[in-house]
């Protein structure tokens, strides 16, 4: 065990409140080019380079935005916490133990406009252990007991290295604690999560886009913290919102 997943050097600076108000305008700009189908990786970098952000800026606008259809059809598609007792939970297992990891060592949070909450780690093809895995995953099955103890399964990329390693600390928690969780590891657990039926836990922008069902565990993982760094980007794309379309309408 070694390091923490928390905040860079500079990230004090990055989401201070007068630049997280120029990153919500970023986030209303290109959410409205998506909207008109406009790609994400152009659109992305014309408003990055409109607002001048830097890469860590960048990436928390890109994670945050998406189109109005998007945005209503992930919102649609959302389940309360009081929907997981129907299980099986499947679980997008990195995804969801990064993020709380990144929360408990003070990493910024961001809320996007389709209300998943994601963070800007990322395992880069390896996962390590931290300081706040084992705090992680004690939160993480606190919350699931608490709304009512379902069968979850966990998905790993067996890809990522250490992968085999972390599916043997979720088995014997598990095991020690008595919890209804498997674990899987699978080459492509995006695409299962994706196609699967039935209610997934994953902020991942490609799952939610196919997914039956979805639950936001961060949020309610979150409610738990006395204190936690997170930016809202929920706000409405469009002209009102202070873009201008007459170019569109022309």
């Amino acid at each position: 065990m070694s390091g923490h997943r928390g905040p860079w050097p500079g990230d004090e600076q990055c989401f201070e409140p007068e630049q997280v108000k120029l990153l919500q305008r970023a986030v209303v700009h290109l959410s409205w080019l998506l909207s008109r189908e406009y790609s994400f990786k152009s659109s992305l970098q014309l408003v990055g380079d409109r607002f001048q952000l830097v890469a860590r800026q960048r990436l928390a606008v890109g994670r945050s935005a998406c189109s109005d259809e998007a945005r209503h059809r992930r919102r649609a598609r959302c389940r309360p916490m009081t929907a997981v007792g129907l299980g099986p939970l499947l679980i997008d297992g990195f995804n969801l133990l990064i993020t709380i990891e990144s929360a408990l060592a003070g990493g910024v949070l961001f809320a996007g406009r389709d209300g998943a909450i994601r963070d800007l780690a990322s395992v880069h093809g390896s996962w390590r252990r931290v300081a706040e895995t084992e705090r992680a995953m004690q939160i993480i099955a606190a919350a699931l007991a608490t709304a009512g103890g379902p069968e979850c399964i966990w998905f790993l990329d067996a890809p990522v290295s250490n992968s085999g390693r972390l599916c043997g600390i979720l088995k014997q928690m598990a095991q020690e604690r008595g919890l209804p969780w498997s674990v899987e590891l699978t080459m492509n657990p995006d695409q299962k999560l994706a196609q699967a039926s039935g209610l997934v836990v994953s902020s991942d922008a490609l799952i939610l886009d196919r997914a039956e069902f979805w639950v936001n565990v961060t949020e309610t993982v979150l409610t738990t913290f006395d204190q936690v760094q997170l930016i809202h980007f929920d706000g409405e794309a469009g002209s009102d919102a202070g873009v201008d379309d007459s170019a569109e309408r022309n």
